[in-house]
């Protein structure tokens, strides 16, 4: 099985305070939580891209294993990466990689307003 468009939205979702927005349109779904994004999924010809926020070193390893990870399409290079949803990543690769971002994202936002994630 392959992660669907549906999967990743519903994987996203399932997450504490996430809140799904079009703030560059519709056609680009922007993710957040507590008001930061950690996705973003739009299509290109038919095909998903998501954005993730990635640790940099992992972010450069994930780009050398897999063709369907590139550097972070209209984001920082360095901490994003672009996942084409083809069918070739690993289903527990795409929602290992979806809950890092979170995480990460997560840890940047003030412990106070982060123990709200915790409810």
């Amino acid at each position: 099985m392959n992660f669907s468009v549906d999967d990743v939205q519903f994987h996203i979702m399932a997450k504490p305070r996430v809140v799904e927005e079009t703030p560059f349109g519709p056609e680009v779904l922007v993710y957040k939580i507590l008001g930061k994004i950690f996705a973003t999924l739009g299509f290109e010809d038919e095909e998903g891209r998501m954005n993730l926020k990635c640790d940099p070193e992992r972010a450069l390893e994930l780009r050398d294993d897999y063709e369907a990870v590139l550097p972070g399409y209209h984001m920082n290079k360095k901490h994003w990466n672009t996942l084409m949803l083809d069918g070739s990543l690993p289903d527990h690769l795409v929602g290992e990689l979806i809950d890092h971002s979170y995480e990460l994202v997560g840890q940047g936002i003030p412990k106070k307003t982060r123990e709200i994630l915790k409810k």
